[in-house]
């Protein structure tokens, strides 16, 4: 993202989640809040989507890596002793502000300064009550220290985490991707992470690939390129190596599967949805 601005790919995914709710009735992720937070662009976003069906893929992938994301927190809470969540590059994710478990849950949202200003901003402009429960840390990512920011805005490394990291990784550089695992598995009180990747451009088939690099000029043309990309095995080995034992990597064939072929997946290569936890 440009220096001062927020994210738009930011806004792009929160248009995606709101038209999933418009046009298939939440079939896939349900939240409330997501036509809300978007306020008056709602309108012309959701339009867009009904006239451009090609954007269904795209949707329905967003959808599902969200419902993964919460309801894996929700099995952490309920089994794991759970008390925290991050959500990293929060954006305009809606969680913290429908958050089912109340006191329970902490929630820490973490995305870069300019983009969190924008996002309260939207959050007072259409009357969304922001909870006692969600405390906001401001962190660049490839300039910071991720758990030094979350232990300065009061969270606790001692109490059982959940990191949810949805749209993020494909826009660090290896070396804060490494950091932020790092960082995660590394906390006395032990953690769990969700988040999505894609497979190398190189893999895709032609129909994929075209998508691809359509995608790549539209988001580099915004100053937010996709700088990283991994085959399962490397990403496994990165998890691994920073710490996490156990590995659950929903690809494309799996995605599929579960959520239908309107999944955003074609074959065997695309996006991946993964849960890690020490």
């Amino acid at each position: 993202m440009r220096e001062k601005e927020p994210s738009r790919t930011a806004h792009g995914a929160a248009g995606h989640r709101a038209a999933h709710q418009a046009i298939e009735g939440g079939r896939i992720f349900k939240d409330p809040l997501a036509v809300t937070i978007l306020g008056k662009d709602a309108a012309a976003i959701i339009a867009w989507a009904r006239l451009n069906p090609a954007s269904r893929g795209i949707r329905f992938f967003i959808a599902a890596r969200s419902e993964i994301a919460e309801a894996r927190l929700a099995e952490g809470i309920e089994t794991r002793g759970v008390g925290q969540l991050v959500v990293l590059g929060a954006g305009l994710d809606t969680f913290a502000y429908r958050n089912p478990f109340g006191e329970r849950l902490k929630v820490f949202e973490v995305d870069h300064p300019e983009t969190q200003a924008w996002k309260r901003r939207r959050l007072a402009e259409t009357g969304i009550a922001v909870p006692d429960s969600l405390t906001y840390a401001p962190v660049n990512f490839e300039t910071e220290d991720l758990r030094q920011s979350l232990e300065r805005a009061g969270f606790d490394p001692k109490m059982r985490s959940v990191f949810i990291c949805l749209g993020v990784v494909p826009y660090l550089t290896l070396d804060a991707i490494r950091a932020t695992l790092g960082a995660i598995a590394n906390l006395p009180g032990g953690a769990e992470v969700v988040f999505d990747y894609a497979d190398p451009p190189a893999t895709l088939d032609k129909v994929q690939a075209a998508a691809h690099r359509a995608r790549a000029r539209r988001v580099a043309a915004i100053g937010e390129p996709f700088l990283s990309y991994f085959n399962p095995n490397e990403l496994h080995a990165l998890l691994a190596e920073a710490g996490f034992r156990m590995i659950d990597d929903l690809g494309p064939r799996a995605l599929i599967s579960r959520y239908g072929g309107d999944a955003g997946q074609r074959g065997d290569t695309g996006g991946h949805v993964v849960w890690a936890a020490t």
